[in-house]
């Protein structure tokens, strides 16, 4: 059958058994009916699809009274709707997104033809900023004034002209850009009680619901764990051959379903407990970032008219990713609260088994809590040179000891497999097995030495009782040999620190030379003579020659060129200086004064040299 057909009729198949147990009046999902359809194929070696037991699958989802079928309806509701912090805050991001996406598509998209268009448009930039921050009501009449406002000194509406000649990418990134300045100038009114309308004290809120969330889950998980060691110590008292006990009204199966029942929801409460941690430290950063930011701010702000926007606008946006990160974190809490009050219901059915403490009335004084079995095995441990045939680790010898991957989710396998089925939390002190890359702990040395001498053996016995419980194959998390189930630890692989322990290494240091690439110009003059010798040189290239010679050995390779400039015969002609020298005029005239008769008789007299003289 092709993997095709094979999907076709267990889809089939799913909606068949779903049917029938809705006709006897038990309405079940496709998602549990899938998981168990998954598990039976699973725990009978790969069963062929077709011959599926349907009858079997209808049995156990009708078995309403069964904690067995209640852990596993656990099992399906944790899988389906925990992921990883990372992975919540970005569907939180992406819903928040599509809720923005017809308000932003309306103001990208619009063709303004008159003022009143513009005046719209404005409006829904406002609104848009609102819905963008999350900080109040885009109905309130003060909010919007105060967000209108807070824009209008960042963008007045005579930009819009601008706003609307941008291509829609642009126009996106700021409408983005103009709601996180406008949320960040909000935040800072609020801050120094000049407005804040509509915004809520979100660390105030915060700091009072991480403590009250966590108080409540350590409630939840300590309920759980002291109902899991009366489960515990009663099913050691109705398994020890040696001590008498009297019949037990609840059959040893319902104790010990419900002991995986509590186990499990023990085993979620506290993957929800280390994220209300996480959160806790996470919302601690950010206030701090934000109060820092904000004490900056109001220094660059202070008693000035007018500021750059250079200066204030990175602060601002600044406080807006602060706020929003405490905005996510209080989305993130919220779901985790909820899916720890939705875990509860899962509990009912093995809290009618021994309803009004009437099993802790029934062992008395005799219930064993986890810090004392931990005191009493820890005192008997594992000597690595007594037994060489496997490799021990011990918390004196290994890096990261505590944070190896323990198989079985810490669980004692051989108690498991001996014991019929008790879980039992395994002490790393006494040792942890290395076998193939995988880390076993136990509750004891005798369990630790009886599995470590044969532990191929053993590991197939948890596989067989896993088979006979299927909700062992994600409380111990055994998706390895199931591959058709894949538990949430799977899902979030990307947030799980899984650190190779260090055992034993060899190491050796080296300083290096140059830490950095060399970057030698060799051109480089420091000189500044040089320098001007250097540009004299380049200078006088004009009148300068290129020679080019060729050798015996690369004549033969390439053809070469040689250009002479050919020497002529030139003349120059030069202004010679020279002189010359002329007779002086010597012209007398006489008779200019008259004489004794009435007419003037003038006579000239040349006696100039002649030139030739």
């Amino acid at each position: 059958m092709s993997r095709a057909q094979a999907e076709s009729v267990i889809k089939n198949i799913i909606r068949e058994i779903a049917q029938e147990c809705a006709g006897k009046g038990h309405t079940v999902s496709e998602t549990l009916v899938a998981f168990m359809v998954a598990c039976l194929r699973s725990l009978r070696n790969g069963l062929d699809v077709r011959v599926i037991p349907l009858q079997l699958c209808v049995d156990k989802l009708m078995d309403q009274g069964s904690p067995s079928l209640d852990t596993i309806k656990m099992q399906v509701y944790f899988d389906m709707n925990y992921t990883s912090r990372r992975e919540f805050i970005e569907e939180h991001q992406r819903v928040l997104q599509s809720r923005l996406v017809p308000v932003s598509r309306e103001i990208t998209d619009s063709r303004v033809k008159t003022r009143e268009d513009l005046e719209g448009l404005y409006r829904k930039i406002v609104s848009y900023v609102l819905l963008r921050s999350g900080l109040g009501s885009s109905t309130d009449i003060t909010t919007v004034r105060e967000a209108t406002a807070a824009l209008q000194s960042v963008f007045p509406q005579s930009e819009l002209g601008t706003f609307l000649s941008l291509i829609k990418k642009d126009k996106e990134q700021q409408l983005n850009d103009l709601s996180m300045i406008v949320t960040g100038i909000r935040l800072f009114n609020k801050d120094s009680r000049k407005g804040g309308e509509g915004i809520d004290d979100l660390p105030a809120i915060l700091n009072e619901a991480i403590p009250s969330t966590s108080k409540d889950i350590e409630w939840e998980l300590e309920l759980s764990q002291s109902l899991a060691w009366q489960y515990t110590s009663w099913l050691e008292r109705l398994l020890d051959p040696e001590v008498e006990t009297r019949e037990c009204i609840v059959p040893l199966d319902m104790v010990k379903q419900a002991l995986y029942n509590v186990r499990q929801h023990e085993a979620f409460l506290k993957v929800i407990l280390a994220d209300v941690i996480l959160c806790a430290k996470q919302v601690e950063t950010l206030q701090t970032e934000l109060a820092t930011r904000m004490k900056l701010l109001r220094v660059t702000v202070h008693s000035k008219t007018a500021v750059p926007t250079a200066q204030v606008f990175p602060h601002f946006t600044a406080l807006a990713k602060f706020w929003s990160g405490l905005q996510d974190e209080m989305v993130l809490l919220s779901i985790l609260s909820n899916i720890m009050e939705n875990l509860q219901p899962f509990l009912a059915a093995q809290s009618q088994l021994f309803p009004d403490g009437q099993l802790e009335d029934i062992l008395g004084l005799e219930i064993k809590k986890y810090e004392q079995r931990m005191k009493e095995s820890s005192e008997n441990r594992i000597d690595p040179y007594e037994i060489k045939t496997q490799e021990w680790l011990l918390p004196e010898t290994t890096a990261n000891f505590d944070k190896l991957p323990l198989q079985y989710n810490g669980i004692c396998g051989y108690t498991l497999v001996k014991k019929d089925g008790l879980l039992l939390p395994g002490n790393p002190s006494i040792g942890v097995l290395k076998h193939r890359e995988k880390y076993y702990v136990f509750s004891s040395k005798e369990a630790a030495l009886r599995f470590g001498s044969k532990p191929d053996e053993y590991i197939a016995h948890v596989a067989e009782k896993a088979k006979q419980s299927p909700e062992l194959i994600q409380l111990l998390q055994l998706h390895q040999q199931f591959a058709c189930v894949t538990p949430y630890p799977e899902m979030q692989s990307g947030e799980r620190l899984l650190v190779k322990p260090i055992t034993k290494c060899d190491s050796s240091t080296q300083t290096e030379t140059h830490l950095l690439e060399t970057n030698i110009v060799k051109s480089y003059e420091w000189n500044e003579w040089e320098l001007r010798r250097k540009a004299i040189k380049l200078a006088n290239l004009r009148s300068k020659v290129t020679h080019s010679m060729q050798t015996n050995l690369s004549h033969m390779r390439r053809d070469n060129v040689t250009q002479t400039y050919h020497l002529e015969d030139v003349a120059c002609q030069s202004k010679m200086d020279g002189n010359s020298n002329v007779p002086k005029p010597q012209v007398y005239l006489a008779g200019l004064r008259g004489g004794k008769t009435k007419t003037t008789h003038m006579i000239k007299t040349n006696l100039t040299r002649s030139v030739s003289e």
